[in-house]
């Protein structure tokens, strides 16, 4: 009997200590999945606006922000680099959220993993078929930037929000809800605005799509923090 309650005890220390382990892993997971988003949207900023600067006559009210990246730009170094930076945080920050919510209803976790691929396709994909200045040419690679990486970033892009919003409300996650909702919005207006509006404001109209993923992004990396808390309160 004595032995028994001894194994007992035991195997309840040890399963005490491996979801205490448990839990200082996934507590540090949604920190660096924080902080990458966070940083995703300083390195966007970044790209952006010291761009700019290196792009000389550069006009952000009529230019796209992919102008400050194209292979012959002026700013070509710089933006690329700080766009690859973002590229690396933006997937680290959904991935270790594709962990994150691994207790979530399937449908968001579909929805997390979706938006997760499209980020990797995004920066795989505009890494490997930049464009250059003159935009689609014909050639090869500019039909692999234009025909099939933005054409799967949009695709993924939209259904993962659609998913994450529907899935969020249905779950009780109304926050993340709610911010797929409004980057799936300003992702329309952006996509609308630059045909609606004059093409004197093409680049900022522009600039709504372009950045709703950004801020999306990192508003995960908040969902993050806000599952660890929960998890903490449940277990005191």
């Amino acid at each position: 009997m004595n032995g028994g309650l001894y194994q007992n005890i035991y195997r309840t220390d040890m399963d005490s200590t491996q979801n205490t382990n448990d839990m200082g892993t996934m507590r540090k997971m949604a920190i660096v999945a924080f902080a990458c988003g966070i940083l995703c949207v300083v390195f966007y900023l970044l790209h952006d606006i010291i761009g700019a600067m290196n792009y000389p006559d550069y006009n952000f009210m009529n230019q796209a922000v992919s102008d400050l990246s194209a292979t012959d730009a002026p700013s070509f170094p710089i933006a690329s680099g700080l766009s690859s930076i973002y590229g690396i945080c933006a997937c680290v920050c959904c991935i270790l959220m594709c962990f994150l919510v691994k207790n979530e209803r399937k449908d968001l976790r579909v929805g997390v993993h979706m938006f997760t691929l499209m980020q990797i396709v995004s920066a795989v994909g505009y890494s490997i078929f930049p464009l250059s200045s003159e935009g689609y040419d014909g050639s090869f690679q500019s039909f692999m930037h234009v025909y099939v990486v933005t054409i799967a970033v949009v695709l993924l892009s939209v259904s993962s929000l659609l998913v994450i919003s529907v899935a969020g409300f249905k779950g009780g996650r109304k926050w993340i809800s709610i911010m797929a909702i409004i980057a799936l919005c300003l992702m329309v207006f952006g996509a609308i605005g630059t045909t609606a509006f004059p093409k004197d404001y093409f680049g900022l109209i522009e600039r709504f799509s372009t950045y709703s993923a950004v801020l999306f992004t990192a508003s995960l990396g908040g969902f993050g923090l806000m599952i660890i808390g929960e998890l903490r309160k449940s277990d005191s």
